[in-house]
């Protein structure tokens, strides 16, 4: 198929490799210079589409990504695809999806996981928003999620990014877990082998899975724990679970927790030197390629 897509970093520059590599034509933009953009606005990136034409974006949450759907409003028509795969708040993707939807543009917002690792393991995808959007694309999201990932369609409106906003909620709590554990381990009377002990987690064990396996990259270098702060940035998606959460009457304390955490993590001294923090901030940087705070 044919695409258009702009915002060329970890991930989406990611992506666009997949896809080309996958034998799709792929008509880049992106606001700073870049190897892979290849046209020099919005309107000629939708322009040079075939009808229905699909454009995606993969800019941060809030004003880009607001701006840049505005920008692509304007030369879309009736019968064309946009699709926002960044991590917008699921009650913004509601409101595009219904303003979109009066134009006659199908609206799909897609939540989009795996990190940069995804490039080669395959991207899972949650979408919502129009379905026959979402059916016309299968073929790119099959090819984005080979060889391991996958992809499904939850509903209309914001319910894909409501889906991922939870994920990366729960992700708050793995992250916290595991750099609470190996903090414990590590400050244990044993000289225990970190390394080790991790790579026996990762062998049929209740915690062995993808962060897991993040966490014996991380310890494999003994340079990665002690050149870093243990300064721990959020992303907005664990807040607004939070949020959804109250609203709903669901205790979320372990999530809220770990984003209390992080908020301290900021300020406080004693959270930056511990190995807790400084393990969660290197998980942060080993899936999804977040920066971190050298000493």
């Amino acid at each position: 198929m044919k695409i258009g897509f702009i915002g060329l970093g970890k991930m989406g520059s990611r992506m666009v490799l997949k896809l080309q590599k996958e034998g799709h034509e792929v008509v880049a933009w992106n606001r700073s210079d870049h190897e892979l953009k290849n046209v020099d606005n919005v309107e000629k990136l939708v322009k040079s589409l075939e009808k229905p034409r699909i454009v995606w974006s993969m800019l941060p949450a809030g004003s880009p990504t607001q701006d840049i759907l505005i920008e692509i409003g304007k030369f879309v028509e009736k019968g064309d695809i946009v699709i926002d795969g960044g991590n917008s708040n699921f009650q913004d993707t509601e409101r595009r999806f219904k303003d979109f939807k009066n134009k006659g543009i199908r609206y799909l917002g897609i939540g989009v996981s795996g990190g940069v690792i995804a490039f080669k393991n395959g991207y899972p995808l949650m979408a919502g928003g129009d379905k026959r959007g979402y059916d016309y694309i299968v073929p790119i999201l099959e090819s984005l999620s080979k060889p391991n990932g996958g992809h499904e369609y939850f509903g209309e409106g914001g319910t894909g990014h409501f889906v991922k906003m939870v994920h990366n909620g729960m992700e708050y709590g793995i992250m916290q877990s595991l750099g609470e554990g190996f903090g414990v381990l590590e400050k244990s009377p044993y000289n225990l082998d970190l390394l080790k002990v991790a790579k026996l987690y990762q062998k049929g064990t209740l915690v062995s899975g993808f962060m897991l396996d993040r966490a014996v990259e991380v310890l494999s270098d003994p340079s990665i724990l002690s050149s870093i702060e243990g300064k721990i940035a959020e992303s907005g998606e664990a807040k607004w679970t939070i949020e959804q959460a109250k609203k709903s009457g669901v205790d979320v304390e372990i999530i809220e927790r770990s984003l209390q955490f992080r908020r301290r993590s900021q300020t406080d001294e004693k959270v930056q030197k511990s190995f807790s923090a400084r393990m969660v901030a290197a998980l942060r940087n080993a899936f999804g390629g977040h920066e971190v705070k050298k000493k």
